[in-house]
């Protein structure tokens, strides 16, 4: 079953309220102030809000240190190995590799899950002659500086109402961190090649997609996720197109695409937080809809043909990732040093 059949608590209603007034808020920011890659300012608050049901200061330096340190290494690699894939590789292997092991570690997984998002899609940008990689770098940092602002005052005015059961810490064998940072960086190297070599510079939620399905850090997580983040695509793609009929030539007049924006946002993070999984279907739907409206939704353009094509390079971003994911698995479980368990 996708969702637990009982009714929220206070808590859970104040979570969805949190992410869903926190992300819109972001999205107005960023269109307000004409602010550059408003998918960082849309889908960062929703990260942050989404996977930390409390906003708190560990999660505060996480988030801040992993910005940080993407800026840092994508302006590095941008300017000095840009025009050298085949000294590039190596390095973008490494700097994935430590972060899939901080996200192993269970207690920096954060840190781990937004550098890795962060680094793959700004050194897939960078990559590009026409971008501006220090208004790249700066975007993504005072994007992730916003959202933990707006996170500590969603958090401020809908606390929760009594205190979380904290979550059981898992324990891991030395061979499963391995394996699962391995595995990790093996994957989102091999998606930042594929979409370098193919020039996919318009599938953003595809190369998201590729790395969302790394966060269960296992094959079997992965597997379970990939029918999750296929319906929530699903989701999230069909509000989208609902709402851009009932926008039409209004879409973009942001005193009603903002309440529309909150409204599906809302929807969402109810089923994220009914399913109380980290990543599923909700999650899903709220990053897709998420990148829809915050990357391509102007006043000179409209969600139709993106939302389409979300659906068709998500699928196959999907069953390539799985194939791969398998594959990767099954050469990593032969060794003692590298088996899962």
């Amino acid at each position: 079953m996708l969702l637990r059949h009982s009714p929220l608590t206070q808590n859970d209603l104040r979570q969805c309220l949190r992410i869903a007034t926190g992300a819109t808020l972001g999205f107005a920011i960023c269109k307000f102030f004409d602010l550059s890659y408003g998918v960082f300012f849309t889908v960062t608050p929703m990260l942050l809000l989404g996977l930390v049901p409390v906003m708190n200061a560990h999660a505060m330096r996480q988030l801040l240190a992993s910005s940080v340190m993407s800026g840092i290494e994508v302006g590095i690699l941008g300017g000095l190995f840009g025009a050298h894939p085949g000294v590039i590789l190596p390095i973008v292997f490494v700097l994935f590799l430590y972060r899939f092991a901080a996200m192993s570690r269970g207690s920096l997984f954060l840190f781990g899950a937004n550098g890795v998002i962060s680094l793959s899609i700004m050194l897939h940008f960078a990559s590009y002659p026409s971008v501006d990689i220090n208004n790249l770098i700066f975007s993504n940092f005072w994007a992730t500086a916003a959202s933990v602002v707006i996170a500590y005052a969603m958090t401020a005015l809908w606390p929760d109402v009594e205190p979380r059961t904290p979550v059981a810490a898992v324990v891991k064998v030395p061979n499963r961190m391995r394996h699962e940072a391995l595995l990790g960086a093996s994957i989102a190297t091999a998606s930042f090649v594929v979409f370098q070599v193919f020039n996919l510079r318009d599938s953003m939620s595809a190369q998201a997609t590729t790395l969302l399905l790394l966060f269960p850090m296992h094959w079997n997580g992965a597997l379970g996720y990939a029918r999750k983040r296929a319906i929530g695509t699903l989701f999230g793609v069909t509000f989208g197109l609902v709402g851009q009929g009932l926008l039409y030539d209004w879409s973009g007049l942001l005193i009603f695409v903002i309440p529309l924006l909150w409204i599906g946002l809302m929807l969402f993070s109810q089923v994220h937080v009914r399913e109380a999984s980290g990543s599923g279907v909700g999650f899903g739907a709220m990053t897709t809809l998420g990148i829809l409206f915050g990357q391509y939704l102007t006043p000179d353009n409209d969600l139709v043909f993106s939302a389409l094509y979300r659906i068709s390079s998500i699928l196959v971003a999907i069953v390539a990732t799985l194939l791969l994911c398998y594959v990767v698995h099954r050469l990593l479980n032969r060794f003692e040093a590298t088996r899962f368990g």
